[in-house]
């Protein structure tokens, strides 16, 4: 049997991606932006020419649109990490096949 040297891997777990984390700087800018936005808003329905009830139904819908949007963007990253997940355990699979093979073997 001929000696068997250590096959080449294509992609090795270190070459997976690392998550990526926000700078301070881009995390203070979405925090700030999104004050402003939510006070403008509160400020603008307050100060409406409408009935008090009128003015309760925007913030309710305010509200309601900005607890919809934030479950969204949690579903979204949800879903992407768990395909990054399964990506890297058929990349290891991927890895483990390619070192136990043995080209030299006979059938």
């Amino acid at each position: 049997m001929w000696p068997v040297s250590p096959s080449p891997t294509l992609f090795s777990m270190s070459d997976t991606p690392v998550k990526q984390q926000s700078t301070a700087a881009f995390y203070g800018q979405a925090v700030a932006s999104f004050a402003i936005a939510m006070a403008a808003t509160a400020i603008g329905i307050f100060r409406l020419n409408a009935d008090a009830w009128v003015r309760g139904f925007l913030a309710i819908a305010v509200l309601y649109l900005v607890t919809s949007a934030f479950t969204l963007a949690k579903v979204i990253r949800d879903r992407q990490e768990a395909g990054q997940i399964v990506s890297r355990v058929d990349q290891a699979r991927l890895e483990k096949l390619l070192s136990e093979h043995d080209p030299f073997e006979k059938l």
